[in-house]
């Protein structure tokens, strides 16, 4: 519920009055990609995935095996490509049709 004292502002989508922090988190929701797994799971930053077949990561010189858990990850702002720390490579990105969510 909105205070009392709260600011309202003009939605222009609405044409409503809404609360000030209510406009702002609706705005948030309208800006963020929905970003899919393999199978269709909605992933979120700090998921964990598995891959589901095997990737050749390049510049590295690494092949990164079908099954290989891949912690902590986190959205580009991409609907298919999600950021992925692993050891022993920098800045790796993973497409998301390659990952399940574990």
């Amino acid at each position: 519920m909105a205070n009392d004292d709260e600011d309202y502002v003009y939605d222009e989508e609405s044409g409503e009055w809404l609360p000030a922090s209510e406009l702002a988190a609706k705005q948030a929701a309208a800006g963020q990609v929905e970003v899919r797994d393999a199978v269709g799971n909605l992933l979120a930053d700090g998921d964990q995935v598995t891959l589901i077949k095997d990737l050749e990561v390049k510049g590295a010189g690494q092949t990164l095996k079908q099954g290989t858990l891949i912690k902590s990850i986190r959205l580009t702002g991409d609907a298919q490509e999600i950021d992925c720390r692993y050891p022993g490579i920098k800045g790796l990105v993973l497409r998301a049709e390659f990952v399940r969510k574990r």
